[in-house]
């Protein structure tokens, strides 16, 4: 008898993409005409948080722009990037932008709920933290879910691993 075939659904970042889109973002606003004299400015403080200053709100909106282009670039999905409204700090203009990491226990129920609702019979799902592990007999079964939960609109990042 075959043993079942199984794969995690998890949301991770890849921090290192990240930092890279980051240095990249900032690189190009250094050196970028219509930033030049704007006090325009891009930093990671923390592991998982992005601040973005400029002394005027489109300025620093056109900043986040440049980020979610390189991190589009780098194959971060951006429902990982929760940023927040331009707001006035003194004389400048912040953004405050966190990367989020995980699946919560709603999202994960959604997830399971969608699975079984509209998947393959024969397919179990359980909720392992903050990932889904994914089990059956058939692998044919286990891409149609994978089909599945791409096919999705959720509103978090899904990484598929340990398929085997």
């Amino acid at each position: 008898m075959a043993a079942d075939s199984s794969f995690d659904i998890v949301s991770k970042l890849d921090h290192a993409e990240i930092d890279n889109a980051i240095n990249q973002a900032a690189r190009e606003i250094s050196t970028r005409y219509d930033f030049k004299n704007t006090g325009a400015s891009i930093e990671k403080s923390g592991s998982t948080a992005v601040v973005i200053k400029a002394n005027a709100d489109e300025r620093a909106l056109a900043v986040l722009d440049v980020l979610k282009d390189k991190l589009v670039k780098r194959g971060v999905s951006l429902k990982t990037l929760e940023a927040s409204d331009p707001k006035q700090s003194g004389k400048e203009s912040v953004i405050n932008g966190t990367f989020s990491e995980g699946i919560t226990q709603e999202q994960a129920k959604k997830v399971a709920k969608v699975i079984r609702d509209e998947g393959p019979k024969g397919v179990k799902v359980q909720v392992q933290g903050d990932e889904l592990r994914v089990t059956s007999k058939k692998r044919d079964d286990l891409q149609a879910v994978i089909a599945l939960v791409k096919g999705e609109d959720l509103d978090f990042a899904v990484q598929f691993v340990n398929y085997r």
